[in-house]
């Protein structure tokens, strides 16, 4: 039992220190930019020393990498959104409406993370070339979690008749974005409930009969 325990606390103190190194990147690099901010800052916050960030993540860029990919995910496990539960059981529903709220409730949990690094990000992709080659080579990962479910909600009983897949996909990447988000919950105060309220109603009169 105690052998059992020990390769516990083994395997979980690795988890936390990464947890906290992210933690702490994702604080500084919003208060004070990707660029401006040290990896021996990020260690200081973390508790940690400078070497522990290499060894775990290698450099700043992977760093920052990952602080997104777990931003999304909102977790550490290495699954992508549409290998979700979430997600498939958004694409198993039955009705048109009830893929769009599940998706929509999903996608307000993700932006809820997402939104307040998405301005940070674009100024480091601005300063720095490496950050925009990280993701160079993929297409846009979100268009392509959007596309996919509009595909299955337009087949749907209750999917307004002659919206495309493509058109669907266009209104859920463009109103599902975390810059609307921003403008609507940061700039102009919105609850995110108001907010998932707003964009479900919306998104529902375009892609839903009825």
């Amino acid at each position: 039992m105690s052998q059992v325990k020990s390769e516990d606390k083994r395997t979980r103190r690795p988890k936390e220190t990464r947890r906290r190194i992210l933690d702490a990147a994702r604080d500084l690099f919003v208060q004070h930019g990707y660029g401006a901010t040290a990896l021996q800052e990020i260690a200081d916050r973390a508790g940690v020393a400078v070497q522990t960030i290499y060894f775990t993540f290698g450099n700043k860029r992977a760093l920052l990498k990952e602080l997104v990919d777990v931003s999304i995910a909102g977790d550490h496990e290495a699954i992508g959104t549409m290998d979700r539960p979430w997600f498939r059981e958004a694409l198993a529903t039955e009705t048109a409406d009830a893929q769009l709220r599940l998706h929509v409730r999903e996608t307000r949990g993700i932006l809820e993370r997402v939104a307040p690094i998405t301005e940070m990000l674009r100024a480091a992709a601005l300063t720095d070339s490496g950050i925009a080659e990280l993701w160079a080579h993929d297409a846009d990962p979100r268009f392509t979690v959007h596309a996919t479910a509009a595909r299955s909600l337009v087949t749907k009983p209750g999917a307004r008749t002659g919206v495309t897949a493509e058109q669907a996909a266009d209104l859920l990447f463009g109103l599902l974005s975390p810059e609307l988000y921003l403008v609507f919950v940061r700039d102009r105060g919105w609850t995110p409930d108001q907010w998932e309220r707003w964009t479900h109603e919306t998104l529902s009169s375009q892609l839903c009969a009825g």
